[in-house]
């Protein structure tokens, strides 16, 4: 029989099972050097890559961008359920149960980082920048054509820090690095998730 949200101690498990899942699998997939890479190869730019420690230095600022983005996705699927998971055959988290759930993955996300106190709520003050702006960008949403970026925090943040001279084909890039972020993330929450074959 699938873990119901209502039980206090599975809540704490999915919580701490997706955010340590969430932060392993954007590590193995490569997600990020792979964007900076293929966008290096596409446009000529290799002067990003000239110098080994700022390129190291531009990888975990955009790290850093993209766990807020799977995080905010992951908390998004998972307290406003997603109809091809199975989270769509849970009930429907209360607002009290959403927070508690938030306050768990993020509380365990923490953990797994190894953040002091300072940097988990620089985090948590940028995921909720973020959750706010995808909010208002989500309430007009339309369906995007290939060469048109996402109205996304994560698209204009990593594309300012990316490459500020060359703003548009960045932003470009990151929506498609966007789009692999959000599969991901929908993977990893579908494969977590209470009543998942193998959870």
């Amino acid at each position: 029989m699938p873990a119901k949200f209502n039980s206090t101690s599975a809540t704490g498990t999915f919580a701490a099972t997706l955010a340590q899942t969430l932060g392993d699998a954007l590590l193995r997939e490569r997600c990020i050097p792979h964007f900076v890479d293929s966008y290096v190869v596409e446009h000529g730019r290799h002067s990003l890559q000239v110098h080994a420690s700022l390129y190291r230095d531009l990888l975990n600022l955009l790290q850093r961008e993209a766990l807020l983005t799977v995080s905010a996705r992951a908390l998004h699927l998972v307290t406003h359920g997603a109809s091809d998971s199975p989270l769509a055959k849970q009930k429907t988290m209360t607002r009290k149960e959403a927070a508690a759930f938030r306050q768990k993955f993020l509380a365990a996300l923490t953990r797994h980082q190894r953040w002091n106190v300072g940097e988990a709520l620089d985090f948590q003050s940028d995921l909720r920048m973020y959750e706010e702006l995808i909010a208002r960008a989500g309430a007009q949403r339309r369906p995007r054509k290939s060469y048109e970026p996402a109205n996304h925090p994560f698209v204009d943040r990593c594309a300012f820090v990316l490459d500020s001279s060359f703003l548009e084909k960045a932003r470009v890039a990151a929506s498609r690095a966007l789009m692999d972020l959000e599969s991901l993330t929908s993977r990893v929450v579908n494969s977590t998730a209470p009543g998942a074959k193998g959870a």
